[in-house]
C-alpha cells in the first residue's frame, strides 16, 4: 500500500512539475530572447538557451527610442484609476446585493455575470461610437468602458465576502447610532479587507493587460497603454521580436512584483469567502 501511494505521489508530482514548467517556459523564453540580436533570433542560434552574443540593445531601444516608459506611465494612470473607481462602485453594489432584500436579486446577479461573458468585439463598436459622439476618444476616459471587463468580477467577489460577515455586527453598530455608510466603511469594509484587496489586485492586472478597447478608442500614441505600445513594435515588413521580448520583460515586472509580494493576501482573499459559516 505504501509503495502504491509512493508511486501515486511521484506521478502526481511529475505531472505538476510538467504543468509548472509549461506555464513558466514562455516567460523564460521571452526573457532569453530579449538578450538576443535579430540575427540570432532567426538564425542558427534561435533555440539556444544562452545567447552567443548577449546584448541589451533591445532594452535600450524600447526604453529610450520607442517610448515604452510613456506607455508604462499611461498604463499606471489608467489601471490605478480603474482600480479605485471599480472597487468603490463594486463595494456599494455588492453591499446592496448582499444586505438588502429585493425582488430579482438573483436575476440581477445573473445579469452582472452575463455582462462579463459578452465578447469584447460586441462591446467595442457601440462604445467607440458613443465615445466618438461625446468627443472622448484619445483621452483617459478609456477607464469608463473598462468597467465592462472588471466590474462584474469585482461585484461577484465582494458579494461573496460580504455574505460571510455576520449581520449581528451591523445590528450592533446601528444600535450604537451608526448609519448605513458608517456601518459599511467602519465595520463591514475592514472585515472584508482581504476580499477588497484581492479584488483591487485582480482589477489592476485586468486593466493593465487590456488591449482591444484601448487600441480601438485611443489611436493617439500619447494614450497608448503597454499592450498597445508593444503591438506597434514592428516595421512595414517585420515584427521586431527582440524589442517585443525586451518590452514584455520590462512591463511584466510591475504585475510580477504585485503577485510575489501579495500572493498570501490574494490566496486568502479568494478563499476566505469560499466557506459558508
Amino acid at each position: 500500500m505504501d509503495t502504491q501511494g509512493r508511486k501515486t505521489r511521484i506521478i502526481v508530482g511529475a505531472l505538476i512539475g510538467v504543468y509548472l514548467f509549461a506555464m513558466f517556459f514562455p516567460f523564460l523564453w521571452i526573457f532569453i530572447t530579449s538578450f538576443k540580436t535579430s540575427g540570432e533570433i532567426f538564425g542558427t542560434g534561435a533555440f539556444r538557451i544562452i545567447p552567443d552574443s548577449p546584448t541589451i540593445q533591445n532594452f535600450i531601444k524600447v526604453l529610450l527610442e520607442k517610448g515604452i516608459l510613456d506607455a508604462i506611465k499611461t498604463s499606471l494612470i489608467v489601471a490605478t484609476a480603474t482600480t479605485l473607481y471599480i472597487v468603490l462602485v463594486a463595494t456599494f453594489t455588492a453591499y446592496a446585493i448582499s444586505r438588502f432584500d429585493f425582488k430579482g436579486k438573483n436575476i440581477l446577479l445573473g445579469l452582472i455575470l452575463a455582462v462579463s461573458m459578452f465578447p469584447q468585439m460586441i462591446v467595442v463598436g457601440p462604445v467607440y461610437n458613443l465615445f466618438l459622439n461625446l468627443g472622448l476618444t484619445n483621452s483617459y476616459a478609456i477607464i469608463l468602458p473598462y468597467s465592462t471587463i472588471t466590474l462584474p468580477m469585482a461585484v461577484w467577489i465582494l458579494v461573496t465576502h460580504f455574505n460571510q460577515i455576520p449581520l449581528a455586527l451591523e445590528e450592533s453598530a446601528k444600535i450604537d447610532g451608526a448609519n448605513s455608510l458608517q456601518t459599511l466603511f467602519k465595520i463591514v469594509f475592514p472585515l472584508a479587507a482581504p476580499g477588497v484587496f484581492t479584488t483591487a489586485i485582480i482589477v489592476f492586472i485586468a486593466a493593465w493587460n487590456e488591449f482591444l478597447l484601448t487600441i480601438t478608442i485611443n489611436s493617439d500614441i500619447k494614450y497608448h497603454t503597454v499592450p498597445v505600445a508593444i503591438s506597434y513594435l514592428r516595421t512595414q515588413f517585420e515584427i521586431l521580436w527582440g524589442e517585443v521580448a525586451a518590452a514584455t520583460t520590462i512591463v511584466t515586472i510591475p504585475t510580477l512584483i504585485i503577485v510575489l509580494f501579495f500572493q498570501k493576501q490574494i490566496v486568502a482573499g479568494l478563499t476566505s469567502g469560499g466557506v459558508k459559516e
